[in-house]
């Protein structure tokens, strides 16, 4: 079982991770256990104009760390890059659940950020 130092450990890597992509991307919530990106740019998805589209947030919850990721939502086939240890975290559609981050996994969600942001990029979400 993970300890409220592991998550607040946890959650200070990942967030450390996403702040690389800020700029271009805003940190719309940025407090001591939660953190968001979002792209400010106005879009057309699946035909409704947006203002801003959510990238991915760190959330410390009671016994894990969420870490929700948008990309993976927004284009299910990002999986495949996904090495299994990441994967196995998932739950859900775009949010996995963290509890103590080794140099691997800690390497996987970086690895996974740069496809999602290059992703959002690609589609002029960014």
């Amino acid at each position: 079982m993970a300890t409220t130092a592991d998550l607040k450990e946890t959650f200070s890597t990942v967030r450390s991770l996403l702040k690389r992509y800020q700029p271009p991307l805003v940190a719309t919530v940025n407090r001591a256990t939660r953190y968001e990106l979002w792209s400010q740019r106005e879009v057309i998805i699946a035909g409704r104009k947006r203002t801003e589209v959510f990238f991915a947030s760190v959330i410390v919850q009671k016994e894990f760390v969420g870490f929700y990721f948008m990309p993976v939502y927004a284009d299910t086939k990002l999986k495949a890059v996904f090495k299994p240890e990441l994967l196995q975290r998932l739950k859900g559609k775009s949010c996995f659940h963290l509890k103590v981050l080794d140099r691997e996994l800690t390497s996987q969600i970086r690895s996974a950020l740069a496809v999602g942001f290059a992703a959002y990029k690609k589609r002029g979400w960014v």
